[in-house]
């Protein structure tokens, strides 16, 4: 397993935007974002594959977050035009495989999470 820490999850309001950040004790060639709402299920919302491969986005934030590698082993989801809808804590997951899918399952290393409240 891979240590993950997450930050720069905030309140804002609908509309702006937070960029949130994944430092990671070493490198995995799938790491994506998951989040989950109060009293909902844990959902995927975007995977990456290598360094700036391929990227996949759940429907819901496709045109609006972006994901990407930082500096170093540091994974970053930009999240623009933020709705009400997409508060939520998100977690940075890495997994070991190498063909990546937003499933849960596939993830065996997961963060602590960074809450983002988003008002109307």
């Amino acid at each position: 397993q891979v240590q993950l820490v997450e930050s720069g999850g905030g309140s804002v309001q609908a509309g702006e935007s937070l960029r949130l950040s994944c430092e990671s004790s070493s490198s995995r060639y799938c790491m994506g974002w998951f989040r989950q709402a109060p009293g909902k299920e844990r959902e995927g919302v975007a995977t990456l594959a290598g360094t700036n491969g391929t990227a996949w986005y759940d429907e819901s934030v496709k045109g609006r977050f972006t994901i990407s590698r930082g500096s170093g082993d540091t994974l970053v989801l930009q999240m623009n035009s933020l709705l009400p809808d997409d508060t939520a804590m998100y977690y940075c997951a890495a997994s070991r495989d190498i063909i990546c899918y937003l499933v849960e399952s596939q993830y065996d290393s997961w963060g602590q999470g960074t809450r983002v409240t988003v008002s109307s």
